[in-house]
């Protein structure tokens, strides 16, 4: 697949049989940080977060705090506190006495989260449709030609730092603080096992175009098109998810 990369393997040592974290000190970060007011938990957040996602730090990887803060140049707070918001995603698990492991992938877990966001997100994006603001509705018109073009190109760090946008705009512009914060639960799940299985099961242009769908109908203020549009989304990573097996 063109655009495709995987970062380098994390470098580990033995420690009761199982990986302890050693990141490298630069990192291509996908996501993307809001602008002005970012806390040192948000950056230490965002780069550990991508490095679980991208599978830099693959399942069972013992996470150090010591470590983290070490190389990241974060002071061991700001990382604690990030470490236990990845806890509340499901992207770790801290363990008494055992330290903080990254969690399992887990396929079924997986269907069952997408029963889930099927329901929100259809709701969410036709609440976007409905209530963005002209700036919102002119960045989704934004995001929906980066997907276009993440699709021609087969673009695939593109097109995750397109999907982590779309999902914090959406977030914002739906104006559902309980809705947003069930969402926020799983989008670093999906993202993960979207990455572990894309290069040999999805098909990156089409799932590009169909989040520029839904992103263009949000910005054209259309609900119902917006809806069809996530549903049609979700239909398509649910059969990806099933073809996994």
């Amino acid at each position: 697949m063109a655009g495709s990369r995987k970062s380098a393997p994390v470098r580990t040592s033995a420690q009761a049989g199982l990986a302890v974290l050693a990141p490298p000190r630069k990192t291509r970060q996908l996501s993307t940080l809001r602008q002005g007011n970012v806390t040192l938990t948000d950056k230490a957040y965002a780069q550990i977060e991508e490095q679980i996602v991208t599978l830099q730090l693959p399942p069972g990887t013992v996470l150090s705090e010591l470590v983290l803060a070490d190389r990241l140049g974060i002071g061991r707070t700001p990382i604690r506190e990030a470490l236990h918001r990845l806890s509340r995603d499901g992207l770790v698990n801290i363990l008494p006495r055992r330290g903080v492991l990254v969690s399992e992938i887990d396929l079924r877990s997986q269907l069952r989260l997408l029963e889930v966001r099927r329901e929100l997100e259809r709701l969410m994006a036709r609440a976007a449709a409905e209530r963005a603001t002209e700036e919102e509705r002119a960045q989704f018109a934004e995001i929906a030609k980066g997907m276009q073009r993440a699709s021609d190109k087969e673009d695939d760090l593109s097109f995750m730092r397109l999907d982590q946008q779309m999902n914090s705009l959406i977030s914002l512009s739906a104006r559902n603080e309980f809705a947003s914060r069930s969402m926020g639960l799983m989008h670093g799940l999906s993202r993960r096992f979207w990455y572990q299985h894309y290069k040999q099961a999805a098909d990156l242009p089409l799932c590009a175009r169909l989040h520029a769908a839904v992103a263009g109908a949000i910005a054209d203020r259309e609900p119902d098109r917006a809806a069809a549009a996530s549903d049609r989304l979700i239909e398509y990573i649910q059969s990806f998810a099933r073809s996994t097996l």
